[in-house]
């Protein structure tokens, strides 16, 4: 075997064991019909959020770390307005947004995954994720009550919309 293909198999093997987006792209984690993503889009059609289009990351994010649904879209509404205004990809955010980010799907699935595995955060509910990422008071209760209005932790199948 040569040089440069043992290289590019090394290489492939780090790539496959990124903490940001582990087995994501071999299989989805929900569907087209989970409810979640119907909610998901109207919440952020709401606030004429182009993160519109980043819902099934989202999802994708929050499921690959247990993470509540809910978090990262509220966070990212309150950080960014939805992907509305934002430096280096950072729609989160993260490091009061001076960490930079190659691409959107990048910070949310980056995010994600300190949110579920930094010592910081790891064995907190959201409240408690949430009072570590931003200790005000006042962002810690917005953040909840914009996950409140996207719905309950869990949707039961067949619910798209109420």
């Amino acid at each position: 075997m040569g040089k440069l293909s043992r290289s590019l198999i090394v290489v492939a093997g780090i790539l496959s064991q990124s903490p940001c987006t582990g087995n994501l792209s071999l299989r989805p984690l929900y569907s087209d019909e989970d409810p979640r993503l119907a909610h998901l889009r109207k919440f952020f059609q709401e606030y004429d959020s182009p993160a519109y289009h980043l819902a099934g990351e989202f999802l994708l994010a929050s499921d690959a770390n247990s993470l509540d649904w809910r978090l990262l879209p509220a966070i990212a509404l309150i950080e960014s307005g939805g992907a509305k205004r934002y430096h280096r990809n950072n729609i989160l955010g993260w490091a009061n947004g001076r960490k930079k980010f190659k691409d959107l799907r990048e910070g949310i699935h980056f995010v994600a995954h300190r949110l579920a595995n930094s010592e910081l955060y790891i064995d907190k509910d959201s409240e408690g994720v949430l009072r570590t990422y931003n200790t005000s008071e006042m962002y810690v209760r917005k953040v909840l009550a914009l996950m409140e209005t996207l719905g309950p932790p869990v949707i039961p199948a067949g619910d798209a919309l109420n």
